[in-house]
């Protein structure tokens, strides 16, 4: 595809990792950048992919529930009192670490929902049906990243 584009968004998130062996199997935070690269053969009548606030519009809320949360594998023995703590500020991950491969997977699925939920439904900044979520990418630091794409 010629054409592509990139919406990222930034987020205040932590997360433990309870299978890791070193430190990182304790809560901590990451200042992450979430990248979306948007692909299409041609261009629409404004000369875009798509427009940004359309990614915005499609995904700003679900990302928002990462800003300020902690991710957790339900399987961590202390998932239960975290969430008791703290209940939407948890963020479950159902039997895996939330590692950042495993955020990119989930963000990518939930976007690319999102996308063809949005072309079936128009809204006030419409979408093609040729416009594809190519991949996203979650940066943990300014120099680790994790991608995901089908």
């Amino acid at each position: 595809m010629p054409y592509r584009i990139c919406k990222s968004i930034e987020i205040e998130s932590g997360h433990l990792l309870s299978k890791h062996p070193g430190n990182c199997k304790f809560p901590h935070g990451h200042t992450r950048s979430v990248e979306m690269i948007f692909s299409a053969d041609t261009l629409d009548n404004h000369e875009m992919v798509l427009d940004f606030k359309a990614v915005k519009l499609m995904v700003g809320e679900f990302l928002e529930s990462f800003d300020h949360a902690l991710c957790m594998n339900t399987n961590d023995p202390n998932y239960e009192k975290f969430h008791d703590a703290y209940g939407e500020r948890i963020i479950p991950f159902e039997n895996e670490d939330p590692t950042s491969e495993v955020m990119a997977r989930t963000i990518f699925t939930f976007v690319n929902n999102a996308l063809r939920q949005s072309i079936i439904t128009p809204g006030l900044y419409p979408i093609r049906d040729c416009v594809k979520l190519e991949r996203v990418r979650v940066w943990e630091t300014s120099s680790s990243w994790a991608e995901y794409w089908e």
